[in-house]
């Protein structure tokens, strides 16, 4: 029988600090069999950072899972820095960390952000990558973006009225621009409400039905400011993607295995991304959750992912 939940509770066997080009310090951490089949987990925003829970997809009798917080995020100093901060980076910043740890190849883990930059890692370092397990597909194009800063009121009005609210009537018309410039400001009485009105935005849209534990955890002031600045810093520079976009790589990646895991009704990330994700991508499974919205801890999208991890087994 396909195992229907996370796997119990577990603790790193190895944590450290990598330090990286321009004064940042990464934090990682391996959990599950020391000489087991290397995973990477590929946390979302940019800026949310991993935690505890996202361990539990993996069996850890059999994988070698690395978790890491990219640049600003969780863990990962200085906190909430965008200073030399972009996708190029990250993807240095992983080939970095998997050059210490001796890993040749390794699996593919990621949701939302983290499915973007998969992608992108995907398409620098086939030879790199066993396969791909993604989720809530994101390939940062610029009507994906509009959605999440306008396009999201025709579903969340009241959450985006709150979100649009924050600043003053006359910046609504760029409420990117509006949200980077206090979200920037040294000042913590300008950036902290800030990074909670933008984060608690994105945690009130991020389920099927209101889960207010969810919210909450959205709007701690750590939390909010890593997710908020950092993701608003990647919106306005379109993500540091290529300018043809993800799609146009994906000759790179063809003949990788992918699992895409993909809630009906994600409002964060529609699910016509992920549909045009797997129109290009054959050696790919998708998989639409018809009962979920974005979030990985919703049960269907949990069950799926933890399936596709097993099914992942066997890829070479």
């Amino acid at each position: 029988m396909a195992r229907a939940e996370l796997f119990p509770e577990i603790e790193p066997y190895e944590t450290g600090y990598l330090a990286v080009e321009g004064g940042h310090s990464i934090y990682w951490e391996q959990i599950g069999a020391p000489h087991g089949r290397p995973a990477l987990f590929l946390h979302g925003g940019p800026g949310a950072g991993a935690g505890a829970v996202h361990r539990r997809f993996f069996d850890p009798s059999h994988w070698r899972v690395v978790l890491f917080d990219q640049r600003g995020a969780g863990r990962s100093r200085p906190q909430g820095s965008i200073g030399t901060n972009t996708t190029p980076a990250l993807l240095r910043d992983i080939e970095q960390l998997r050059d210490l740890l001796g890993i040749e190849r390794w699996l593919l883990f990621g949701g939302s952000w983290g499915s973007t930059l998969g992608l992108s890692y995907a398409q620098a370092h086939p030879d790199r990558v066993t396969g791909l397990v993604l989720r809530g597909i994101f390939l940062g194009r610029p009507q994906e973006l509009d959605w999440f800063l306008y396009g999201l009121a025709q579903i969340f009005p009241d959450a985006h009225a709150a979100f649009a609210g924050h600043l003053p009537e006359e910046e609504r018309g760029d409420l990117l621009g509006g949200y980077l410039s206090r979200l920037t400001d040294p000042d913590p009485a300008i950036h902290l409400p800030a990074s909670r009105a933008w984060s608690m935005y994105e945690g009130t849209c991020s389920t099927l039905l209101p889960t207010p534990a969810t919210v909450l955890g959205f709007a701690r002031d750590r939390a909010a400011l890593g997710l908020a600045r950092i993701e608003a810093h990647y919106f306005a520079n379109r993500l540091f993607l290529p300018p043809a976009g993800l799609l146009a790589g994906m000759d790179r990646m063809a003949r990788i295995p992918g699992e895409i895991v993909q809630g009906r009704y994600d409002m964060i990330c529609p699910a016509r991304s992920a549909f045009d994700l797997a129109a290009c991508w054959r050696a790919a499974k998708l998989n639409v959750v018809p009962d979920a919205g974005h979030s990985a801890l919703e049960p269907g999208i949990r069950r799926a992912l933890v399936q596709a991890v097993e099914r992942m087994r066997e890829t070479h």
